[in-house]
């Protein structure tokens, strides 16, 4: 397949994100270099690289298409309050591999794993703001008694 300046630029930028982006993050990111470059060039040359096995394409339960750099086998952790998505070790993939196996309901190709709850600074922010309203509420419950 004949490399482009674009999707060279889409490499680069993919090579150090960690983060995850969506094909919109990536256009945007994109088209600083190349103002020109479609929306659709950009989803295009993504799902070539993941035809090329240099990107995954994750599914992490909500609506949009993600990709990672990071391709060995590994699960995702997608925070259902920030949207950030985090890379997981997950040993016990293997064991799932082999309980779909010995069930013999057919032949595992590949899977998809991932979990969604609160990061920790999402988690830090309700308890700082739970720890903030159970405050407020003690206040008027002192004032409304007296």
């Amino acid at each position: 397949m004949r490399t482009s300046k674009q999707r060279e630029a889409i490499r680069t930028y993919m090579r150090d994100r960690h983060d995850h982006p969506t094909a919109d993050q990536v256009y945007v990111a994109v088209r600083k270099e190349f103002p020109n470059i479609s929306l659709g060039t950009v989803y295009r040359n993504l799902m070539q690289l993941v035809e090329m096995g240099e990107l995954i394409q994750v599914d992490t339960g909500d609506t949009v298409s993600r990709f990672d750099c990071l391709t060995t086998q590994h699960s995702h952790f997608r925070c259902t309050s920030c949207g950030k998505v985090f890379d997981l070790e997950a040993p016990e993939r293997k064991q799932l591999a082999c309980a779909v196996k010995a069930a013999k309901v057919g032949q595992v190709q590949g899977f998809s794993l991932y979990f969604t709850g609160l990061c920790s600074e999402c988690l830090a922010k309700t308890s700082a703001a739970d720890k903030s309203a159970s405050h407020a509420s003690s206040c008027l419950n002192e004032s409304s008694n007296q």
